[in-house]
């Protein structure tokens, strides 16, 4: 159990730090923020692919509480594994803003002003949540490997930060660790709170597709 909180919690950690610190990046090479997207974008999708290749045979690499939940859902994970697993990426995700600001020379704790709030970042959220909770049962349920989980979650979580409004966040965890930087890749603290309820509708939407549609077949 100690091995798998640490994974989460490693793996969290290094997502967010890539997440924020390729944003600053962006930033910092270019004032279009077409162009930071993209560089936030590639990064993301390498590293993403990378850690839960990594990390995935000890903990499953979830690194986002609402994967947690589903499997709590699905019987894959007993409730104190969830909760454990739930705090232990929360704080990597914040412990990951917090090392990205620091490598820029930037105050390491800093709470953003990014307020993002709107009909359509919200449905976003439910979109980018479902279509990544889809993508993990749908190819866990055909026994396809950790790395290729790794290049599916990553394909995805990388063309929807440029098909959504909200750029996919998609996890509740990294949410909560982006308020910790007023950079590109932070959030608001008043607009957490709906990212998160959407992301949670959203897993709860896959699951209800995934039942629907793949299940029996997987």
């Amino acid at each position: 159990m100690t091995k798998k909180i640490v994974a989460e919690f490693l793996g969290t950690l290094l997502l967010v730090t890539v997440v924020v610190g390729s944003g600053i990046m962006g930033q910092n090479l270019s004032t279009d923020f077409g162009q930071a997207l993209l560089i936030n974008t590639i990064s993301t999708v390498a590293a993403l692919a990378l850690l839960i290749t990594l990390f995935g045979p000890i903990s499953g690499a979830h690194f986002n509480p609402v994967v947690s939940l589903i499997m709590l859902a699905l019987k894959k994970l007993d409730a104190t594994t969830f909760f454990a697993y739930a705090a232990a990426q929360t704080v990597g995700a914040a412990a990951g803003a917090i090392l990205a600001n620091a490598m820029f020379d930037l105050a390491p704790l800093k709470i953003s002003e990014n307020v993002r709030a709107s009909t359509g970042i919200w449905i976003s959220e439910v979109v980018a949540t479902a279509g990544l909770l889809l993508v993990i049962l749908v190819f866990s349920a055909r026994n396809f490997s950790t790395a290729q989980i790794g290049v599916a979650v990553a394909a995805w979580i990388g063309s929807a930060y440029l098909f959504t409004a909200s750029t996919s966040f998609a996890n509740p965890a990294v949410t909560v660790g982006r308020i910790f930087s007023n950079t590109f890749a932070g959030i608001a603290p008043e607009s957490v709170l709906n990212f998160v309820i959407c992301q949670f509708a959203g897993a709860l939407l896959a699951l209800v597709i995934f039942k629907t549609l793949f299940r029996d077949r997987s």
